[in-house]
C-alpha cells in the first residue's frame, strides 16, 4: 500500500525522525493559510501525487510570498502532472503540501528496503541525494552503501556510524545522522513498511539531519495490524481495476500487453506470463483468483479483465488442486453468458474435476478454445492475435 509524502512524515513526526514543518492543503484557500502559519521567508508547494519526479515535471516550486504561493496553488492543484513514473496519461493533482523552505548544505539518499533473497531489511546510502537510486545503481553502483540488518539484533548504532562516514558527515552531524536512522527503522519495523526511502536526506548549514523527502509503502499482509492505515488509502491514485478487484480479494496487477490472463495461484501466474512471452505475446495483467476460487469469485475477475481495453484475447489457466475445474468453468460460461465477448478465449483446466469441466465447456456451445497443456494454450492465444478468426480447435 502507497500512501502520499505528506502522510509518510506524519508517521516520521511519531518517532522524531526529523522533517520540515508544513501541512496539506486541499484548496488554495488552505494553501495560503498554511503558508502564513509557517511565517518563512521561503515555502515550498508539493503535488501530492503517488510517484516520483515530480520536480522535474513541475509539481515542486518555491514561494517567496503569499501572492506567490496562491499562484502556484491555483496552479498546481487540477493540473495533469506528468513524470517519469506516471507515464503519459499523467496523475490529477488534488492535493497539496506546503513546507517550510530549508537551507541544504549537502543532499544524500538513504532508504530501507527488504532484501527478499535473504529476508533481511537493508539500509541503502549514497552520496547521490536528488537521483533515482535505479539510475544510481545502474550508471555508479560503487556509491551506494549497505548494511544489512539481522532481525535478531536489529539496527545498530555500529552499522548507523559506519554509514554516515561513509556519506562523508563529520561532527554533529554524524551524531544527528546516527539518531535519524535508528529512529527511521524503528518507523520501519513498527509501521510494517517494505519500503522506507528518503531521497534526498539533507544535512543543512548547522548540521541537521532532515528528510526533504519521504517515501512509505505499507506491507499489505500487515494491514490487520493498522487498521487506522485503511483511511490512508487514496483510491483516486491507484489502477481503477486493480481497486476494483481489491473489492472481490481478488489479487489483480494491470500490465501493458494484450492477453489477459486468469489463474490460480500466484507461482502458476508468473509461469503463465513466462509462456505467454515466450511464445510471443505479451501479458496484459497478473490475475490470481486464488486456491478457493468460487464461481463468483471466477466472474468477477472475468469481468475486471474484459474491463481493459487493451486485452484482445484471454487465456485462463487453472490447476483444480483446492479449487474444483467443474466451478472455474461454470463461472467463466456465467460470464460469457452475461457480458459481451467479442475476443477469443482459450481456457487450459487440469486437475479435481478436469473432465467435468471440460464437458460443462462442451454443453455450453460458446467458442471457446480449449488447450491440453499450458503450453499449448500459451501459442493457441498468440495465434488468436494474429489470426483474429481462429476460435476453435
Amino acid at each position: 500500500m502507497k500512501i502520499h509524502e505528506y502522510q509518510a512524515k506524519e508517521i516520521l513526526r511519531k518517532y522524531q525522525v526529523p522533517v520540515p514543518r508544513g501541512k496539506v492543503a486541499l484548496t488554495v484557500e488552505e494553501a495560503v493559510q498554511v503558508a502564513k502559519e509557517l511565517a518563512r521567508d521561503i515555502v515550498v508547494v508539493k503535488a501530492q501525487i503517488h510517484a516520483g519526479g515530480r520536480g522535474k515535471g513541475g509539481g515542486i516550486k518555491l514561494a517567496r510570498n503569499l501572492n506567490e504561493v496562491e499562484q502556484l496553488a491555483s496552479q498546481m492543484l487540477g493540473m495533469r502532472l506528468v513524470t517519469h513514473q506516471t507515464g503519459t496519461e499523467g496523475r490529477i493533482v488534488k492535493k497539496l503540501l506546503i513546507e517550510e523552505g530549508m537551507q541544504i548544505a549537502r543532499e544524500l539518499y538513504l532508504g530501507v528496503v527488504l532484501d527478499r533473497s535473504l529476508s533481511r531489511l537493508v539500509f541503502m546510502a549514497s552520496t547521490e541525494g536528488g537521483v533515482e537510486i535505479e539510475k544510481v545503481a545502474a550508471e555508479n553502483p560503487e556509491k551506494i552503501m549497505k548494511e544489512w540488518v539481522d532481525p535478531l539484533i536489529g539496527f545498530t548504532a555500529f552499522q548507523a556510524r559506519k554509514l554516515a562516514f561513509g556519506l562523508g558527515l563529520e561532527g554533529r552531524q554524524v551524531q544527528n545522522a546516527v539518531q535519524f536512522m535508528i529512529s527511521l527503522y524503528r518507523a520501519c519495523i513498527e509501521s510494517d513498511a517494505s519500503l522506507a526511502e528518503i531521497n534526498p536526506l539533507i544535512v543543512t548549514n548547522t548540521g541537521e539531519v532532515i528528510a526533504l523527502d519521504a517515501k512509505i509503502n505499507f506491507d499489505d499482509n500487515a494491514m490487520f495490524r493498522h487498521p487506522d492505515y485503511k483511511e490512508m488509502r487514496d483510491l483516486d491514485e491507484e489502477e481503477p481495476l486493480e481497486v476494483e478487484a481489491s473489492r472481490y480479494n481478488l489479487n489483480y496487477i494491470k500490465l501493458d500487453g494484450n492477453v489477459g490472463c486468469m489463474v490460480n495461484g500466484a507461482g502458476l501466474a508468473m509461469s503463465t506470463m513466462d509462456i505467454i512471452k515466450l511464445a510471443g505475446g505479451e501479458p496484459a495483467n497478473f490475475l490470481d483468483v486464488g486456491g478457493g476460487a468460487s464461481t463468483e469469485t471466477v466472474m468477477h475477475g472475468f469481468k475486471i479483465i474484459l474491463a481493459d481495453p487493451n486485452v484482445k484475447a484471454i487465456l485462463i489457466n487453472i490447476f483444480g488442486g483446492i479449487v474444483r475445474c467443474d466451478r472455474v468453468a461454470q463461472g467463466v460460461i456465467e460470464a460469457a453468458r452475461k457480458i459481451k465477448i467479442d475476443i477469443p478465449i482459450v481456457i487450459r483446466l487440469e486437475g479435481t474435476n478436469a473432465r467435468e469441466a471440460a464437458e460443462l465447456l462442451k454443453q455450453s456451445k460458446m467458442n471457446f478454445v480449449v488447450a491440453v497443456s499450458l503450453q499449448d494454450a500459451a501459442e493457441k492465444v498468440v495465434g488468436t492475435l494474429s489470426n483474429p478468426g481462429r476460435r476453435g480447435r
